[in-house]
């Protein structure tokens, strides 16, 4: 006994927006200009922006420095001479 073939899916052929998440995110890439952030999660991401800052300070503050150029501001002497 065969089974019967499913339906294909009408979500492509609907026009109207019903709130549905394909027809959002379409509506979306077509209005980017109505479309912002809420200000709850830009305030979240700024603040996590700070504190990844205030991290990577710590981290580099707290690292030993290595002795590439120990004595400071000496380049070639070469190019003093001329």
């Amino acid at each position: 006994m065969t089974r019967k073939k499913k339906t294909r899916s009408l979500s492509d052929k609907v026009t109207i927006r019903t709130g549905k998440r394909k027809d959002y995110k379409k509506w979306r890439h077509e209005n980017p200009d109505q479309v912002t952030s809420s200000r709850r999660f830009t305030q979240k991401k700024v603040q996590q922006r700070k504190l990844q800052a205030a991290r990577k300070l710590a981290r580099q503050q707290q690292a030993t420095s290595i002795g590439i150029h120990p004595s400071g501001d000496t380049r070639n002497n070469s190019d003093k001479d001329e």
